[in-house]
């Protein structure tokens, strides 16, 4: 598993999540994911970049990503796009890239390891035995979203992060690991993160800023109840997923793949329709040995 260090706001040096996918399970949620995406009415859409009233509790006007655009996975430390780049995502910690769509990248359902003892103890998810029960590919406790106290606590945390990406000029944002329920051991539902997505949406969309879905293709098919505007894919060509999200979003999809044989099938059925980058599993910055940026 890769991750990608770098020095936060607080200059604490935090060890980013790469993006690395696990395999669990792929094919069989992935045919789920389609079958149920494409039993759904297709979705009116907007024009490219425009802005529109969301659809979630208490709707703001938010702006979405135009359709196609070039893009950029910047997560592990931002710099300065390649020509043609028209969407950037970067970490909370990070600004916005002048002129372009920014995409805000936040840690929503797990604790990045450097931050788990700021953590109050009882919103860290336990088992019976009273163990944290640990993502252990990026060695991220899970948050405790089980009941609904506890999860507008985690929520008015994680708000706070979603007002620092609207103070800073951020377009929208990317709350990653929604899919963590499929990590708990079975504490965890889907109606746990969906509700927990909710608030979240809510809060977004009151601070005009647009928010994604980051993977989870099974969910995709609940998104207009949940206030998810675009989605954030990782390896959707890789995994034949593309045309969950494409359904789903009515083609605001911006997909990150990690091989060229994932960037292959992406452009083969996708390119010029959804914004598709290759990135390095370490989303490093130029001028380090692991840098790699491809659009074909």
């Amino acid at each position: 598993m890769c991750r990608a260090a770098r020095r936060g706001q607080d200059g604490a040096d935090l060890s980013r999540k790469g993006v690395l996918r696990a395999s669990r399970s792929r094919t069989a949620l992935g045919a789920l994911a389609t079958a149920l995406v494409l039993a759904l009415p297709a979705l009116a859409g907007c024009g490219s970049g425009e802005r529109r009233d969301s659809g979630s509790p208490g709707p703001a006007t938010v702006r979405l990503p135009p359709r196609g655009a070039g893009f950029d996975y910047q997560i592990g430390g931002g710099y300065r796009p390649a020509a043609g780049v028209r969407i950037v995502s970067r970490d909370r910690s990070d600004s916005p890239a002048p002129g372009l769509y920014n995409i805000c990248y936040v840690n929503a359902f797990q604790a990045q390891p450097a931050e788990r003892s700021s953590w109050p103890a009882d919103l860290l998810l336990r088992d019976a035995r009273g163990r944290v029960v640990i993502d252990e590919d990026w060695h991220e406790p899970l948050l405790d979203i089980g009941t609904p106290a506890k999860r507008e606590r985690v929520a008015r945390r994680v708000n706070r992060w979603i007002d620092g990406c609207a103070d800073k000029g951020f377009d929208a944002v990317e709350p990653d690991n929604y899919d963590s329920y499929t990590r708990s051991r079975r504490l965890l539902t889907t109606a746990d993160a969906t509700a927990f997505m909710t608030l979240l949406s809510r809060h977004a969309h009151a601070r005009h800023l647009a928010i994604a879905q980051k993977n989870t293709a099974e969910l995709a098919s609940v998104r207009v109840r949940t206030g998810l505007d675009f989605a954030v894919a990782e390896e959707c060509g890789q995994y034949d997923e593309c045309e969950v999200y494409a359904k789903a979003f009515d083609g605001r999809v911006v997909d990150v793949e990690y091989t060229d044989s994932g960037l292959r099938a992406a452009r083969a059925r996708w390119g010029g329709r959804l914004s598709i980058v290759r990135r390095d599993r370490d989303v490093s910055v130029p001028g380090s040995a692991a840098y790699v940026r491809k659009v074909r």
